[in-house]
């Protein structure tokens, strides 16, 4: 049985999508990764994935005097990539962004195992962008970033079947809901300041009209009596808060971002916009929302207000509705399986 190591981390982002594949393939092909002691580590023992760890070099933005000894950490990361090539000897290397996807790429090319990488955002990665030249195929989450690549290829996004065709009413009652329209609200793995406190400020009105779920973050827990408000730090089972979802509040990263397109949820995305991001999450929600598949509010203009306003809006919107109804975003797992079968012949 062929056997195929995957790599990516420092975020979520870069390693359910891993997940998602992996849980497709396993039945035919051995599986493993390579990662840091980041997430990707708790991630992979969570879901039972073999895992091999080494030490990865990240790019600081902003901070010059910090980035000046990545050459040499990269040259011991690749190293110890190497190591874990040479011992367990896979038959493709297939990465997912992030700088934990740097080394084995490098390592892999060297030893001239095949290396397939795929790119989640509009705009590509630091990472992939390094890689793409080590890569047999970048393979893209938007049609339009494969034109980036010489090498590029249109697949969609991975997503893990769990997320679909899951029961709401039995959601509904695992949460405490009742009747009324459901707003799920999440900012990230490790939730959204910003969002959080803007939210709080008008959960009286809000609940009134609606329930509201909000997956807010490890230790961002409040007490709160108001009826409607549901409040959870992080859940392992998306699928069960997409289930019962009528309308959600978000951040834009991709994956969450083609989830909610993908499961039809009318979605207000809120992009992450500070100095410590380059841009790929408002250059998402900028593309879903020229293609009429969700409504945007920019973080600089987010208020308490703004945010009650724009939920209102969303709520009301049928347009968006009936766009979404049409919509042909779904997982792109068999394109991407596909893929890794070609590059293993």
């Amino acid at each position: 049985m062929k056997k195929i190591m995957f790599c990516g981390g420092g975020s979520a982002g870069h390693v359910i999508p891993n997940i998602a594949v992996i849980e497709d393939i396993k039945k035919d092909y051995s599986v493993c990764y390579a990662g840091t002691d980041a997430i990707e580590e708790n991630i992979c023992r969570t879901n039972n994935v073999e895992f091999h760890k080494f030490e990865a070099v990240k790019l600081i933005r902003g901070k010059i005097f910090r980035n000046i000894l990545i050459p040499f950490k990269l040259l011991k990361s690749i190293k110890q990539a190497g190591e874990i090539l040479d011992r367990v000897k896979p038959d493709l290397v297939f990465c997912k962004g992030g700088y934990a996807c740097i080394p084995p790429a490098f390592a892999a090319k060297k030893r001239g195992i095949p290396v397939l990488t795929h790119e989640s955002d509009l705009s590509a990665g630091l990472a992939n962008k390094i890689i793409s030249n080590k890569c047999k195929k970048v393979l893209t989450a938007f049609p339009s970033t494969a034109s980036d690549f010489k090498n590029g290829v249109y697949t969609g996004t991975p997503m893990r079947q769990s997320l679909f065709n899951r029961s709401r009413e039995y959601s509904i009652g695992y949460f405490g809901l009742d009747e009324r329209p459901n707003l799920i609200v999440f900012g990230g793995g490790s939730g959204s300041k910003i969002i959080n406190e803007n939210l709080r400020k008008n959960l009286f009105g809000l609940c009134k009209k609606v329930n509201v779920l909000h997956i807010c973050g490890k230790g961002n827990l409040i007490d709160s009596s108001v009826y409607g408000y549901r409040q959870i730090e992080f859940s392992n089972d998306m699928g069960m808060i997409y289930a019962c979802a009528d309308a959600a509040v978000a951040r834009c990263g991709s994956n969450s971002a083609n989830e909610l397109i993908a499961l039809k949820i009318p979605t207000l995305f809120v992009p992450l916009q500070n100095s410590a991001s380059r841009g790929d999450q408002v250059k998402n929600a900028e593309y879903f929302l020229k293609e009429g598949l969700c409504r945007v509010l920019p973080e600089k203009e987010l208020t308490a207000e703004r945010l009650n306003k724009e939920i209102e809006l969303l709520l009301e919107d049928k347009n968006l509705k009936t766009a979404l109804s049409r919509c042909g975003i779904k997982r792109g797992n068999n394109a991407v399986i596909n893929e890794i079968i070609t590059a293993l012949e």
